[in-house]
């Protein structure tokens, strides 16, 4: 069965940063390219970035110059750096298989305030 558990989000202030993390299980995580969405109050769920089973990256133009994604494999585990938070960065955040309709994990919320 696959599965997401995200985890580390909280609240930041304008400017600053946090790394989230992502642990996978159901599935060879090496094997597959994972990617980070969020979902803000009202809004559709967005692709904020991609890492491929290279480590080759993409993102979002939002979030380009301030988030980084990066992947452990022998940890099953995908994390997102994100730098200079802005308030429209908040959002609960999720990761997923990229290009694969899993099921959601739970997400974890970040919330950029002062």
């Amino acid at each position: 069965q696959v599965q997401f558990v995200e985890s580390g989000g909280g609240l930041v202030q304008p400017g600053g940063s946090l790394r989230i993390s992502c642990v996978a299980s159901g599935f060879r995580f090496s094997a597959f390219a994972m990617s980070w969405y969020r979902q803000a109050p009202g809004k559709e769920r967005q692709l904020v970035a991609s890492i491929t089973v290279a480590g080759t990256t993409n993102y979002a133009d939002s979030v380009k110059g301030r988030f980084t994604v990066s992947r452990e494999n022998f940890k099953n585990t995908v994390y997102l750096r994100m730098n200079i938070l802005q308030s429209e960065d908040t959002a609960v955040y999720y990761c997923k298989r990229t290009n694969y309709e899993d099921n959601w994990g739970q997400g974890t919320q970040v919330t950029v305030s002062s």
